[in-house]
């Protein structure tokens, strides 16, 4: 992928991904805060969930079916869940941020957002069955995305961008070649917000 702006480089999408409650949101503000231009319809409102919003686009719910509109993405970061990663076309070359979270963190994220809405009980149901769930279906993903010669991944863990900021940010600009602002990209890294500890 070393082509000028006019070849590859014009064309390439920058994704951010994993598990819903991964930390992709937490990612997507440390790269606007950056200064990377996110792609946002900013239609789900940030809540005491996601005090800082969800960086999402609701046209990505569509790529399986419609994948006309990352003509807009270009140049920009979007996010899209692990799931909906396959339904990327082949044509574009993409810069993948993958975000790794520890797995009981993720599920207790997931049931606390449940409970809020409603939609479960207090009490956590199934949580080993899921965490298998999603330990398969994290294999299968990482599996895939090494067979795509389209698509260079990254994998950031959450955990330890909350420990070491700066380590981590340097490790991502580089992944980016070192078009974002580090410093900026530290501050978009917020602790305070990081409450499904186990």
């Amino acid at each position: 992928m070393g082509e000028g702006i006019s070849g590859g480089k014009a064309r390439e999408i920058t994704v951010v991904s994993g598990l819903p409650r991964s930390g992709t949101s937490m990612m997507m503000q440390m790269l606007e805060a950056g200064g990377m231009e996110v792609l946002t319809d900013r239609l789900r409102a940030a809540d005491e969930d996601n005090l800082k919003g969800y960086y999402e686009f609701e046209k990505v719910k569509e790529l399986k079916h419609d994948p006309s509109w990352l003509d807009e993405s270009r140049g920009r970061v979007v996010k899209i869940v692990s799931e909906l990663l396959k339904y990327l076309p082949a044509e574009y070359p993409y810069k993948i941020i993958f975000m790794k979270r520890k797995m009981e963190e993720v599920l207790a994220s997931q049931h606390q957002m449940l409970i809020r809405r409603g939609a479960v009980s207090a009490d956590p149901v199934g949580e080993e069955k899921m965490a298998g769930i999603f330990q398969k279906h994290l294999r299968g993903v990482e599996a895939w995305l090494a067979r795509q010669p389209n698509m260079n991944v990254f994998y950031a863990d959450y955990n330890k961008i909350l420990e070491h900021p700066e380590h981590w940010v340097e490790r991502i600009n580089r992944f980016l070649e070192h078009r974002l602002d580090s410093k900026g990209m530290v501050g978009g890294v917020e602790p305070a917000l990081y409450r499904q500890r186990r």
